[in-house]
Parts: C-alpha cells; sequence; structure tokens
C-alpha cells in the first residue's frame, strides 16, 4: 500500500470487480493488514495499491469508523482494474 508516493505496508486483498458499463470496471472488497498500520492509513484519501502484477489501484475507505484492533476494512477501488475481456482469460 502506498499513500503520497511512499510506500506504508504490505496487504492482504479481496476484490470484485464490477462492470458499469463496457469496459467501465470498478471493485469493491476487503483489505487485510496489521492493526497498527491499518489505524496508520484509515480515512486517508491518497491510498493506491500496487499488485504483484503491476497493477495501480485507488483505495477509498467505506466504512467511517474502524473498530478497534481491526486488521481488515471495506474498500472501494478504481484504477487499473482488469477489463471485461481480461478477466475472461
Amino acid at each position: 500500500m502506498k499513500g503520497t508516493g511512499k510506500i506504508l505496508a504490505r496487504v492482504v486483498y479481496d476484490f470484485d470487480g464490477f462492470l458499469r458499463k463496457p469496459e467501465d470496471v470498478i471493485g469493491s472488497g476487503e483489505i487485510r493488514m496489521p492493526p497498527d498500520a491499518m489505524r496508520q492509513v484509515f480515512a486517508r484519501e491518497d491510498l493506491h495499491l500496487l499488485t504483484g502484477d503491476g497493477r495501480l489501484l485507488r483505495l477509498r475507505f467505506s466504512e467511517k469508523h474502524l473498530p478497534k484492533a481491526s486488521d481488515d476494512a471495506h474498500v472501494e477501488v478504481a484504477g487499473d482494474l482488469p477489463s471485461r475481456s481480461e478477466s475472461r482469460n
């Protein structure tokens, strides 16, 4: 996970993609990281996730409050998501 050009933490994630109109994919899902790291990044608006295959995704937290000692959070995802044609391969 990156914020303002700086690597902040490693993240485990599970995202689902949704087709809004042809070739326009949005996503949502869950990220997991140690609770201390989660508290540092929660509610930031400058977060990006660089995936293992080189995709850069913008993340926005869906919740307003983070439960104490939580290691997971729901996010909305945008950016370099696989297109409809890529997901069929």
